[in-house]
């Protein structure tokens, strides 16, 4: 029974509050719990009952709440200064931050853009790419290639670039078209082929749309190894290499989308860095500031930089920028997060983890109602199918990935589906035995409900 204070706040949360990705009018019905206070990997909410953050607070938060190096960052900056704009003048935490992520990047990243959610740091590398080429007399290369599945972002630039139609779709009339390239799906090749003999047949779209446009593609932008918003469709081996060699010798920039696979979630800091590909532009969020504010980051190479340098009058400078580019309290929490990473050897200490996170998703193949599973990391998708046999999809009225979901924090774990699909992205700092407990209520949770339908 929820508390008299709990019950106020939820009556003017539905009176007031308007949630993204959310149908309100189903909200009431759902009696989602209201966050109060966190730590380490747990959420505790306003009646004081604990919640294992099974999906790092929508995918942000790397070295678990309240960490303590992180917390007192914030409070000394806010000791100095809370915000300080880049317009014409530096901040120190922004500086600091710069040559910390350059440290860690894809080697050829020289030049670091400050902006503050996922969807911006993509919008800047649009504008970044059509720029670069309108400045070194390339004015034709202004096509974008995106993939099938893909999900950059919400404003209007990065929805271009996206290949979610639920999501796109409607707002087709306001954006640039952008030719679309096929994504691995192997659990439902289009094609009806294995991916261990495909000979990663996906790439001849890509290859159709470069030949048709040739001359004339400015970038091709893409998640590398595994697409978030879609399911967690983890390409095969070899898939992102391929990708980069095919946009270079088109002449063409790679725009690698790292903002949610960057800082560790696949066992590297960045995906890329899985195959050895280092993208001309790539754009950084989620766990840049390990969940703490919001802070993106587009980094590019000292050559495409240099195309924006030229005397005042050469209109060259770059005409974009945010309010909060390079907040200072943002970015004295990600320099902070840097810094855990490396004073507790974080990716390293991830392998462990990573071998029991395999194991264990393992467990979930024996579930009727599981299609598929797939996992890169500490990033995973469980496939919820009516037939595991054939791959038939439930009905979507049927809303079983939400209903899992709703069971698995009736008995203390924060998921959420990808229709139905559910995702698993607990933080990086999540200990063995809290992972196995996470699992476990997963496990239980899909199996109370998939007995109803199965």
């Amino acid at each position: 029974m929820a508390s008299e204070t709990t019950q106020k706040l939820k009556d003017i949360d539905r009176r007031c509050v308007w949630h993204p990705f959310t149908q309100m009018r189903d909200w009431a019905d759902d009696d989602a719990p209201i966050i109060d206070r966190a730590h380490r990997c747990r959420l505790i909410d306003t009646d004081g009952n604990e919640y294992l953050d099974g999906i790092s607070s929508l995918w942000v938060n790397v070295h678990g709440h309240r960490h303590p190096v992180i917390d007192a960052a914030v409070r000394g900056q806010l000791d100095r200064v809370a915000h300080s704009t880049l317009l014409g003048l530096g901040n120190v935490p922004s500086i600091e931050l710069a040559e910390r992520l350059l440290d860690h990047a894809p080697e050829g990243l020289s030049r670091v853009f400050y902006s503050d959610s996922g969807s911006t740091a993509v919008e800047v590398a649009i504008k970044i790419a059509f720029a670069y080429f309108r400045h070194t007399g390339s004015p034709e290369r202004n096509v974008f290639v995106r993939f099938e599945g893909s999900y950059h972002g919400d404003t209007l630039g990065s929805v271009s670039v996206g290949g979610i139609d639920l999501f796109h779709e409607l707002y087709r009339p306001l954006l640039f078209e952008a030719p679309v390239a096929d994504y691995p799906h192997c659990y439902r090749c289009k094609y009806e082929l294995h991916p261990d003999t495909c000979g990663l047949a996906c790439l001849q779209s890509l290859d159709r749309i470069l030949a048709e446009h040739r001359g004339r593609v400015a970038a091709v932008i893409i998640e590398p190894l595994i697409q978030g918003a879609s399911g967690m469709r983890v390409a095969p081996q070899g898939f992102l290499r391929e990708v980069a060699d095919r946009a270079r010798e088109a002449g063409a920039l790679l725009v690698c989308d790292e903002v949610a696979t960057g800082f560790g979630r696949t066992g590297k800091m960045f995906a890329c860095q899985h195959e050895d590909v280092s993208p001309d532009l790539m754009a950084l969020a989620k766990g840049i500031s390990a969940g703490y504010l919001p802070l993106a980051a587009t980094l590019a190479t000292e050559l495409i930089y240099e195309a924006f340098l030229g005397a005042h009058t050469d209109n060259k400078t770059f005409f974009h920028g945010h309010t909060y580019t390079g907040n200072p309290l943002a970015c004295a929490a990600a320099l902070a997060g840097l810094q855990v990473f490396e004073a507790e050897s974080v990716l390293e200490k991830l392998t462990p983890k990573i071998e029991l996170f395999e194991n264990l998703l393992d467990g979930f193949r024996h579930h009727p109602s599981v299609g598929d599973v797939r996992h890169k990391g500490l990033m995973a998708g469980i496939e919820l199918v009516a037939d595991a046999a054939t791959g038939r999809p439930f009905d979507p009225d049927l809303r079983v990935g939400v209903k899992v979901t709703r069971k698995a924090r009736s008995l203390g774990a924060i998921l959420r589906p990808l229709g139905d699909v559910m995702v698993l992205m607990p933080p990086l700092s999540i200990e063995q035995e809290e992972l196995r407990q996470l699992m476990s209520i997963a496990d239980k949770a899909l199996g109370e409900v998939e007995g109803q339908y199965v």
